[in-house]
């Protein structure tokens, strides 16, 4: 079974789907046949600006982690053989510092279903019993209903729409770039250097690109959108709320006059 076709969750995704049609239809004056790419770009930036609280509690909770590296990379030295001893210490410190080891996650949690819903709005082609008619209009030549993969398969006359796709593929490995040499913290003090399977880890958000070439276009530009707005998002954030920038700075003493 479906679940966004299950009652209230069809008619939540409805409600979605109007309004990304009817900001189709506002700006379509202005936009022309551009107006679907611009009405997705504009849904899924209300949707992350009613998320950025999740966004605070993620780059608070980062800071915590980062801030308690050394004392659980000197926990983990001292009673990594005993594994309840371990945990116990781990949970007192977190106490301690009046903090959890769960913070950000469960904000995260929360936003799935929010994230589930609007994706579905630029994927499935039946909503609510009709026909999804944002996934038939294109833009700058290309159906926004259809993936890269599936118009690689469609033989002659795949130009310009092929660019679109390739720009919109290459704009995510852009982007995606900037986030993982951007945006990574700096190592904390004592704290364990990565490993080669970390490191190997950091390349994940790649597969990304991959998947944006399977879905439709409207999806594809969902995802480039929403990933733009996490490093903006991120870098933003970081600086505002780190702590030690907005720590306060000891007296400085006036140099002697000569």
């Amino acid at each position: 079974m479906d679940i966004f076709s299950f009652g209230p969750i069809a008619a939540i995704l409805d409600a979605a789907y109007g309004l990304v049609t009817g900001l189709s239809a506002a700006v379509q004056p202005l936009a022309g046949t551009a107006s679907g790419l611009i009405a997705v770009i504009v849904l899924t930036i209300l949707v992350r600006t009613i998320l950025l609280p999740v966004g605070v509690s993620q780059v608070r909770a980062e800071y915590t982690r980062r801030r308690l590296a050394p004392q659980l990379a000197e926990l983990q030295r001292k009673h990594g053989k005993d594994r309840e001893t371990l945990a116990r210490k781990t949970m007192e410190l977190y106490q301690t510092e009046k903090a959890s080891p769960f913070a950000g996650m469960l904000p995260l949690l929360l936003q799935i279903p929010v994230i589930s819903l609007v994706y579905a709005v630029f994927t499935h082609p039946m909503i609510a019993g009709h026909a999804n008619t944002l996934l038939s209009e294109h833009a700058f030549g290309a159906p926004l209903g259809t993936s890269f993969v599936g118009l690689t398969g469609a033989g002659a006359g795949v130009w310009p729409a092929m660019l679109v796709y390739l720009v919109t593929l290459a704009l995510i490995a852009g982007v995606t770039t900037v986030s993982r040499r951007v945006l990574a913290l700096p190592q904390a003090p004592g704290a364990p250097e990565p490993t080669g399977i970390v490191r190997a880890l950091s390349f994940l958000p790649y597969i990304t690109v991959v998947f944006a070439a399977f879905v439709p276009l409207a999806a594809a530009v969902y995802i480039l959108t929403s990933t733009a707005w996490t490093v903006a998002e991120r870098f933003i954030l970081r600086r505002l709320l780190d702590p030690g920038r907005n720590a306060p700075t000891g007296t400085i003493e006036p140099s002697p006059s000569h």
